[in-house]
């Protein structure tokens, strides 16, 4: 019992097999690898609305500390939410570190109201053929991500999964945290 424990508070590589733990009707969106803009595009049969939470300097909660070990002081966070005719289906959290949003990526990252996968997408994968790490998690209400979803009025019950995973920007790192809301599984993925 202890073992399946690990996964409520604990973020873990979706190779390890932890992604079993998670509900079967989650597992599809946790273990995709493509898109998540795209993927909801086609299961909704149009293009996902993206509103703007939050968009700018912060410091980085204690967990994203720790998966930088602690080297990234400032960075730029950005929060949205993906909807589909005006219900949300995905909260995004991404972290933006300084330094990747410097120089030529500077430009790309001026986002308004575009998704951040479609510009991930659009020029990470057709330089880096390796899979960028994965990992997925159960967030309750003692969680920092739990919590900002609830602060945005959504009507939320615990636990909630989510999938958070590092991507490369020309060489800078981008953290993604997806935390799925329940309204997704009106969907399925194709």
């Amino acid at each position: 019992m202890a073992h399946r424990n690990r996964l409520r508070s604990a973020w873990n590589r979706v190779g390890s097999g932890e992604i079993h733990r998670a509900p079967r009707k989650w597992q599809a969106w946790l273990s995709d690898t493509g898109s998540l803009t795209q993927k909801i595009e086609q299961a909704i049969g149009q293009k996902l609305e993206v509103q703007v939470l939050r968009d700018g300097p912060q410091t980085l909660n204690s967990d994203e500390s720790r998966y930088f070990h602690f080297k990234i002081r400032r960075c730029r966070v950005r929060e949205v939410l993906l909807c589909a005719k005006g219900i949300p289906l995905v909260m995004a959290h991404s972290v933006i570190p300084t330094t990747s949003s410097s120089g030529s990526n500077h430009g790309i990252l001026r986002l308004g109201t575009k998704p951040l996968g479609a510009v991930l997408f659009a020029k990470t994968r057709m330089h880096s053929k390796a899979k960028p790490p994965r990992d997925i998690a159960r967030l309750d209400k003692t969680n920092a991500l739990w919590r900002k979803c609830a602060k945005n009025n959504l009507a939320l019950t615990s636990p909630l999964w989510a999938r958070r995973t590092l991507y490369r920007l020309k060489g800078h790192p981008i953290l993604v945290n997806e935390i799925f809301l329940p309204t997704l599984l009106n969907y399925k993925i194709k």
